[in-house]
This record gives structure tokens, C-alpha cells and sequence, in this order.
């Protein structure tokens, strides 16, 4: 990936069409009613294509997490258009947002694994919520993937005897399984050493071309800054800059 001044460019939307996944345009949102009101998001435009790899930076409170909790239709957009998988978000019935996420992997800082569930419980639990897949197919896709992330001989662990690195791992696996068109993922290696981090990252990346998915990540870690096909940098509510 080359970064340079000339690369630097305005983080709107360059010729959307067919091979977007992601697609917004003028998404402005507000938290709050009334005086407590207060604008978070502004004028945010963004096109993410099929395949690619798009790590989105800034500070701490900058709107990174809300903009991909939007995203990931986790909350319903207000102001503008928000576009995924050529599904539009803004206006959305609830039925409707709930199809979207069905084609949605989560990768999140804190793995969100279930305690009570083993490693291969908690990755069928990304195919369960399709009803689409018998109970024999989810424990071999289940099982496969987790063997694809190094995890074949930790199938029946629990989360508690797991390493961060390696719950890590089996949240990218639960993301994975059902082969989704998009992946986001908030601070996947936050909680992680740097080898462990570059080691998740590095997984994320693999899996994710050899499905040919998009991923959508945001990070404070410039270590592993050098996967993306593209940076964006959010500050204040707005898209200020893409690098290519």
C-alpha cells in the first residue's frame, strides 16, 4: 500500500455503482432530544467496494463506533442515505434491518463470546440465526473453520480456557462461518498483545480474500495499519481524509 500527499483525498463517494457494499451519502445523526440534542455524526459519504480491506481511524469519541453501529444496522440511520448491500438502511423496518444483519459479520475488542458455550457452540451460533443449515452441517462448518483459525484441537474448550489471542480467534471464526458479503470489526486488537494482534489481524485478512469479503475495521492500532486497501480517518463527526 502506498501513502503519500498525493493520495490524500476527500473521503466522499467516487462513482458508486454496482460493486459497492457499502454506499453513503449526506448520513447525518443525532443523539438525544430536545436541548439534550446533540449532532454526532455530519455529512458523511462513503463508498466501500466489494473486496476491499477499509480501516477507519481518529480519536477516542470522533463517531467511529456509531457510524459503524450504522452500519452494521444496529440502529436505524436518520438523516440521509445509507446503502448496504444495495439495501437501503434509512427508513428501514425493523424486519428489513434484521435480514441485513443476517449478512453481517462481527468482530468486536471484547470477542463477546458466550461463557457458557464451548469454542464450537459459540461459532454455530453464526449459522443458527440463518435456519438454513441442519444441525450435522453446522458442526462441520463449525468445526472447519475453527481448524482454518488454529483452533482444531480447542473445540471443546470453554472461553475461560482460552487465551485472548485465541478468543479472538473464535469470534473471526463465528463472523466467518456463514461466508457473509461484509465483516466489521471495533478494535479487534485492543485487548491483545502486539503478536497476538498482528496474528488476528493477519487471519482476518487471509479469510476474508480467500471469500472474497469486505471489511469494514476500525483501530487506534497503527501496527497493523499496513492491511488495508484504504484508510479513512474520522474526527468530530466527519470523514476527513481516505488514503489509498
Amino acid at each position: 500500500m502506498i501513502m503519500n500527499s498525493a493520495n490524500i483525498i476527500n473521503a466522499g463517494i467516487s462513482e458508486p455503482g454496482k460493486n459497492s457494499v457499502i454506499v453513503i451519502t449526506s448520513l447525518n445523526h443525532d443523539f438525544g432530544h430536545g436541548n439534550l440534542k446533540k449532532q454526532v455524526l455530519f455529512d458523511i459519504n462513503l463508498d466501500i467496494k466489494s473486496g476491499e480491506i477499509v480501516i477507519m481511524t481518529g480519536p477516542s469519541g470522533s463517531g467511529k463506533t456509531t457510524l459503524l453501529t450504522l452500519v452494521g444496522a444496529l440502529r436505524s440511520p436518520q438523516f440521509g442515505s445509507l446503502k448496504i448491500l444495495n439495501q437501503e438502511l434509512c427508513g428501514a423496518k425493523d424486519n428489513q434491518l434484521v435480514m441485513i444483519r443476517r449478512k453481517i459479520g462481527y468482530i468486536f475488542q471484547a470477542h463477546n463470546l458466550h461463557r457458557s458455550l464451548t469454542a464450537l457452540q459459540n461459532v454455530r451460533m453464526g449459522l443458527e440465526m440463518h435456519g438454513t443449515f441442519s444441525p450435522e452441517e453446522m458442526h462441520h462448518h463449525a468445526a472447519e473453520i475453527l481448524t482454518e483459525v488454529g483452533l482444531g484441537d480447542r473445540l471443546n474448550y470453554y472461553p475461560e480456557d482460552l487465551s485472548g489471542g485465541q478468543k479472538q480467534r473464535v469470534a473471526i471464526a463465528r463472523a466467518l462461518v456463514s461466508h457473509p458479503p461484509l465483516v466489521l470489526a471495533d478494535e479487534p486488537t485492543a485487548a491483545l498483545d502486539s503478536k497476538s494482534g498482528r496474528e488476528v489481524v493477519n487471519l482476518m485478512q487471509k479469510l476474508a480474500k480467500e471469500q472474497g469479503c469486505t471489511i469494514l475495521l476500525v483501530t487506534h492500532d497503527n501496527r497493523i495499519l499496513d492491511i488495508a486497501d484504504r484508510i479513512v480517518t474520522m474526527e468530530d463527526g466527519k470523514l476527513t481524509s481516505s488514503l489509498r
